[in-house]
């Protein structure tokens, strides 16, 4: 097996970035749950304890007998868990006297340890936490300090054993990078051979295995996601794998036939299904978010269902499910909390009697686009923005009509659009516009109207795990609003989204 960091979630919400930085190095991670440890056996080189929301001081706090690792093999603890061994090795863990959230500067730092190795005096890190190791255990000795706390990282004597008070995987941490190449590439001494290559001659070989001459059925929508999952199986087990491309009625303008379009001369075998009407009947009178993706995946399901009975012997329905799908929806590798269920996450209802592979659902998404370059896939597609399973039913805030589908549509794509006339399109990760549940008054032709309100909203990101909204040209945000209400009839108010995530998510719904 490949070498690889292991990493025990302890439900900090960074849990997963402290993964994609280990990955930057080019050395394979998992991430497991702190109450599911795994057996520690050869290739794992080292270990990771993330940060939590919980105080170690809690009666419930996650907990793990350290000693199975200490001593073992190297151990680097974030913020909670460098907290959690000092407290279990008999270190005294109190509230901070002065809170910590934020930037912060190490003001003392030994850089001959061998984890502090190139970190300066005075670097920037990033704190987040409520509690502070007030007093170490006697073989334990502080290796970096801040103006606030003492005990900004520790070393265990005699050990691979550290500990930080910090989170060097946020960006705002400006040598947090640094740190993890310490600790991964000089004390765990990993190889950085695990590349784009390596997963996919692994992946193909595993689905091989695990597939043998079982038929696969899969969705198709056009997206990075999807496609990079489809040719990685294609290329593991060929015509055996029937792709549906389904259309729900809430695609994109025009999506449905340019998709499949998109595919011919990729080798994979697509089937178009027009499913319109049944996903429109589904969601009558549905307004609540949730209501809505699970009747839009009911319906995604059902159609799968029927159309996989066409085909002799399918035993799996393919996904591209992605590791930000998953962290959004609930941590199902550790214990953070849910913020909204996701159309390809929560298994398959009972009728449904096929299994699901999902090969890139430990994946984020700029790992999947190199992925799909080392496959060869067409830019156009590996350049796509994301855009949701649920597609416009969640853009659109309220009910679902299909007379605000169209409206929705025509705005979108002039957006869209303009996006990409302008060179635009590619300095953003995700764009779209949402129809609003209000109405405003206007003046059209010297006429009073009361129409309908639309947001435009784009961002900057590189995995959806945050996003930073895009300051796009006024001039061209002017075009666009002028053009939408000149040419969407219903429209006369367009306002743009400046709202960041967090506290903000991407999608409004």
């Amino acid at each position: 097996m490949a070498e690889q960091i292991l990493i025990l979630d302890f439900g900090s919400q960074y849990t997963q970035l402290i993964a994609r930085r280990v990955r930057e190095l080019n050395v394979y991670c998992e991430i497991h749950p702190c109450n599911h440890l795994p057996e520690i056996t050869d290739d794992i080189k080292g270990v990771i304890f993330s940060g939590s929301p919980c105080s170690v001081r809690q009666a419930d706090a996650p907990a793990i007998p350290v000693e199975r690792f200490q001593g073992k093999i190297p151990v680097l603890g974030v913020c909670y868990g460098a907290q959690w061994m000092a407290h279990q090795n008999g270190g005294n863990v109190l509230p901070s006297e002065i809170r910590e959230f934020g930037r912060a500067k190490l003001s003392k730092v030994d850089q001959h340890n061998e984890l502090m190795k190139e970190m300066s005096i005075g670097s920037q890190v990033w704190m987040s936490h409520g509690d502070t190791i007030s007093t170490l255990p006697e073989n334990y000795e502080v290796i970096a300090s801040t103006s606030s706390i003492d005990v900004a990282a520790f070393k265990v004597k005699d050990e691979q054993t550290y500990g930080i008070q910090f989170h060097p995987e946020v960006t705002h941490s400006l040598q947090g990078k640094t740190l993890l190449r310490n600790f991964v590439v000089h004390i765990c001494q990993c190889a950085q051979d695990w590349t784009p290559d390596i997963f996919v001659e692994t992946t193909v070989q595993n689905i091989k295995e695990q597939l043998g001459d079982d038929q696969v059925v899969m969705g198709l929508s056009g997206g990075v996601d999807s496609s990079v999952a489809a040719t990685l199986i294609h290329r593991a087990i060929g015509n055996k794998l029937h792709c549906i491309f389904v259309d729900n009625g809430l695609l994109r303008k025009n999506e449905f036939e340019e998709v499949l379009e998109s595919y011919q001369g990729m080798g994979l075998n697509v089937t178009g299904v027009d499913a319109k009407d049944k996903f429109y009947k589904a969601l009558e009178s549905l307004t609540d978010p949730e209501d809505k993706r699970k009747a839009i995946g009911r319906v995604f399901i059902e159609v799968f269902d029927e159309e996989a009975h066409k085909i002799t012997n399918v035993k799996w329905l393919g996904q591209g499910t992605i590791y930000p799908d998953v962290i959004e929806s609930v941590s199902v590798k550790g214990p953070s909390a849910t913020i909204k269920s996701h159309h390809n996450v929560g298994g398959l209802p009972d009728f449904m009697k096929l299994k699901v592979i999902e090969p890139l659902n430990t994946l984020f998404k700029d790992e999947v686009r190199r992925v799909g370059r080392t496959l060869e896939i067409d830019d156009k597609i590996l350049g796509r923005h994301p855009f949701p399973g649920p597609g416009l039913g969640i853009r659109i805030l309220g009910d679902i009509t299909p007379e605000k589908v169209h409206i929705l549509q025509e705005v979108d794509h002039i957006f869209i659009k303009g996006l990409k006339d302008a060179g635009l399109y590619s300095d953003v990760w995700q764009a779209g516009a949402m129809l609003l549940p209000i109405q405003s008054v206007g003046v059209m032709g010297d006429e009073r109207t009361y129409e309908r309100v639309v947001s435009l909203r784009a961002v900057a990101s590189v995995d959806g795990m945050t996003a930073d909204w895009c300051h796009l040209p006024y001039e061209f945000l002017a075009d666009v609003s002028n053009e939408i209400i000149n040419s969407v009839k219903g429209v006369n108010r367009v306002v743009y989204d400046i709202s960041s995530k967090p506290p903000a998510t991407i999608e409004w719904e």
